[in-house]
């Protein structure tokens, strides 16, 4: 009889953890070799500062089309090279007259737009990741361009399977540079959890959060922008970014002295191209 009890309670826990198994995921980007893909970003920042009675406004809006080349895609690592085929940016300074720039006008750019003129439809870097988004290696194919840096391009993935609600954190340090006290490293981690799939289609949450205790709101103000928090839409089967949307809503008190403030708000979002505008692109740029 023991025996038997023995054996029921080893299935019983088999199935257990196969049903377990079964309710994971497993979130993997999966290129193929010689595949283009093209994603529309879009970037929003709105910087006002006020000191005493003065106040300050700066807007910027960019736009690009962005291009990945897959290279090879074997392995368990995937190579592309990546490059802008077009771009529209905007600035509007309080006291000055709005400058612009649009890549497929056909106009010449203003001095203040001339070095991202010249970053689009060229190569500009070549990176080699692995499956979970982890850069392994990458390359500048631009005189001058810092290449090794440590931010991801990507949104880093779990190396084991997840369950809905389950959490996975990807830790960075972030160097700050300021005038007086010279180089900081702060910690910090992003936070991810998959909230929810629809469709198939897996709906990430992602924090950003600051470990290093932070008293000096000159070190906050240059780490505001790399703190947005938001959503990232993922394809499972297809093993790729759907599209993402990033927001960051922050005052600072003091960045400027006693009695000022800055209000910082920006948006980054991205979305992958539909197949019909991929392959409308694709024929263009063969023109």
């Amino acid at each position: 009889m023991r025996r038997i009890l023995y054996c029921v309670t080893a299935i019983l826990i088999c199935e257990l953890a196969t049903a377990a198994d079964a309710d994971k995921y497993d979130l993997q980007y999966r290129f193929r070799k010689g595949e283009v893909l093209r994603t529309e970003v879009l970037q929003q920042v709105s910087v006002d500062v006020t000191i005493k009675d003065s106040n300050q406004t700066d807007e910027t809006r960019s736009g690009s089309v962005k291009t990945w080349q897959i290279e090879s895609a074997d392995a368990g690592k995937i190579t592309f090279v990546h490059s802008v085929e077009s771009i529209k940016l905007w600035q509007k300074q309080q006291g000055k007259p709005e400058i612009s720039y649009d890549s497929t006008s056909g106009d010449p750019p203003r001095s203040e737009y001339e070095a991202a003129a010249k970053s689009v439809g060229v190569p500009l870097t070549t990176f080699t990741i692995d499956v979970h988004g982890k850069i392994l290696d990458r390359e500048s194919a631009q005189p001058g361009s810092v290449a090794a840096h440590n931010d991801q391009i990507l949104l880093l993935l779990p190396e084991k399977p997840v369950a809905l609600g389950e959490y996975w954190t990807t830790p960075q340090d972030i160097d700050i540079t300021l005038p007086q006290s010279g180089r900081k490293s702060i910690r910090t981690r992003q936070q991810c959890v998959m909230e929810k799939i629809e469709h198939g289609i897996a709906h990430i949450k992602v924090d950003s959060q600051v470990l290093t205790p932070i008293d000096d709101p000159q070190v906050e103000a240059q780490l505001i922008q790399r703190m947005s928090s938001g959503t990232v839409l993922f394809d499972i089967e297809a093993g790729r970014m759907v599209e993402q949307q990033m927001d960051v809503d922050r005052r600072i008190v003091g960045v400027s002295g006693p009695g000022s403030v800055m209000h910082y708000q920006g948006r980054f979002s991205e979305k992958t191209l539909p197949a019909e505008q991929q392959a409308k692109r694709a024929g263009t740029s063969r023109e």
